[in-house]
């Protein structure tokens, strides 16, 4: 076998080894994974817990996303218990090739200059808007408007009375332009014709798949991985995998290892493999191979609540998948962008509040106020040394100290009453189920909407990106786990603060800029 004279204990081929081994099929291992192969002189692997989605109709057509929660599909993560939150909330992740774009409603937003900027701002430099902008015409995914033929009746109403109740423009393609408010449909990531989504795996893994071009990438599917592999405890030699039939293997990279398993999988795969606190991974009796105290903190996520009215009956069954236009506000005029958003949802989404009683109308609809800007932060940690156990996430929601989060929460549920009284919505609409309209007290609203709290399924933060000056960086902006060799994070774990908008995009752009910043350093 042929030695890396660099290293003899590196083998320069075998069976085993590539140039890249990319932890994660997911929304930025896609995108990397596909652009690394584009020079047929690059080998890459990559490990994807789950099964591909190709042929799978349950996951490519978008309006079926609400039947993958809780499924086969879904690793299913819980939280700990949230003293002034929702402690009964499923953190879906999916598991399944294109990860969490193959399992969510693709509304698709660019970030605003604010985010990026605030990135760079954090340490991230180099991340700012104008470095930023041009991977977003990089991305393959077909983001379009929402369709004509989806845009359902109840939607165009809301849109028409929320302009009309909120003083915001209307805005015809969110993408056009960066927005400070503004109520309208979403751009998302699919194709209209046939309702099935544009994903990462889609749109930048499919088109190989089928075609089979790409004979240097190979895809290691229902593959677990469990532990990260090094030379002389710094220098990344690959990963540990368990195959589907129980088969334990090492996954060697001659070049580097790129862990794209996101924010909740990459830093438990860092702390399974001595990497993290050292008091915590000590304390579980894990052998300690690097001290870097930030994995694991800064778990963000965009919290929303929930208020749900019964219709005047059934209403119009078009729709691209049930969510598809929604309302920005900025009620602060000093901040960079929005500081509330809606959902507006086309079904009773009513998961959480019937844990409290209510009753889930027949028909209805619902306004869901989300956070663009939360300022609680959380903690993701391991529990045990045994990497089948889940971590424990501790979101810790509404913990700010001065009650920001909640605060958001009560006025937009004041807000989203407004919105609900104002002609051609209130035509549609019948009562409020909840909270119910003799629920009016801002201490009574608050603890409504923080017990009903759910997640749009946004953690991020867990592996975050800085100066070298941050002792709580994971990573610097070169996307390089601090203190170690040949091994990069892409995902959204690496954000240091959350984007006002819904993050996917941003996973994208991530991706497309570790892809560049590997062949310049290759």
């Amino acid at each position: 076998m042929p030695e890396n004279p660099e290293n003899p204990q590196r083998p320069e081929h075998a069976e085993n080894t590539y140039d890249y081994v990319v932890v994660g099929g997911g929304t930025a291992g896609s995108v990397i994974a596909s652009r690394l192969t584009e020079d047929p002189d690059v080998t890459v692997a990559v490990i994807e817990g789950g099964p591909s989605d190709i042929d799978r109709d349950d996951v490519l057509t978008l309006r079926r996303w609400l039947g993958l929660l809780g499924g086969d599909l879904d690793y299913g993560y819980t939280t700990t218990e949230q003293p002034r939150g929702n402690s009964h909330i499923l953190h879906s992740r999916a598991k399944v090739l294109g990860g969490c774009s193959s399992h969510n409603t693709l509304i698709s937003f660019k970030p605003l200059p604010g985010d990026w900027d605030e990135w760079a701002a954090a340490g991230a430099e180099g991340w700012d808007h104008k470095a930023m902008d041009p991977y977003f015409a990089k991305l393959r995914n077909n983001v379009v408007a929402v369709d004509e033929k989806d845009r359902n009746a109840i939607a165009r109403d809301f849109v028409e009375a929320a302009q009309t109740a909120t003083g915001v423009p209307r805005v015809e393609g969110f993408n056009k332009g960066p927005f400070k408010d503004g109520v309208g449909f979403f751009d998302l990531a699919y194709h209209p014709e046939n309702n099935k989504r544009s994903s990462a795996s889609v749109a930048y893994l499919h088109p190989h798949m089928e075609a089979g071009d790409r004979p240097n990438l190979t895809l290691l599917l229902e593959t677990w991985a469990h532990k990260l592999a090094f030379v002389d405890g710094v220098r990344a030699q690959g990963v540990h995998v368990r195959t589907k039939d129980g088969t334990e293997k090492l996954v060697s990279a001659r070049r580097e290892v790129i862990v794209c398993a996101g924010a909740v999988d990459t830093p438990r795969l860092l702390l399974l493999s001595g990497i993290g606190p050292k008091a915590d991974l000590e304390r579980l009796g894990i052998p300690v191979l690097h001290d870097l105290p930030g994995v694991g903190e800064n778990l963000l996520d965009h919290p929303e609540s929930v208020i749900v009215w019964e219709t005047d009956g059934p209403i119009p069954d078009n729709s691209a998948m049930d969510s598809d236009a929604g309302l920005f506000i900025q009620r602060d005029p000093e901040a960079a962008g929005p500081d509330l958003m809606f959902h507006f949802y086309q079904i009773p989404f009513t998961d959480n509040p019937e844990r409290l009683g209510y009753v889930r109308p027949e028909h209805g609809v619902s306004m869901t106020p989300n956070i663009p800007k939360p300022r609680s932060r959380g903690r993701l940690y391991l529990t045990s040394a045994d990497p089948e156990d889940k971590p424990a996430l501790d979101f810790r929601y509404f913990t700010d100290e001065d009650d920001y989060d909640g605060r958001t929460l009560v006025d937009g549920i004041r807000i989203a009453r407004e919105i609900a009284k104002t002609q051609p919505l209130a035509g549609w609409l019948k009562r409020e189920v909840c909270p119910g309209p003799d629920v009016t007290g801002d201490e009574e609203l608050s603890e409504y909407a923080r017990k009903v709290a759910h997640t749009v399924y946004h953690p991020a933060g867990t592996c975050r990106m800085g100066a070298k000056s941050d002792e709580l960086a994971v990573v610097d902006p070169e996307l390089r786990v601090r203190g170690l060799q040949s091994i990069r994070i892409a995902d959204a774990s690496v954000f240091p603060t959350m984007p006002a908008v819904n993050p996917m995009i941003g996973v994208l752009m991530v991706g497309e800029k570790c892809a560049e910043l590997l062949g310049g350093d290759a």
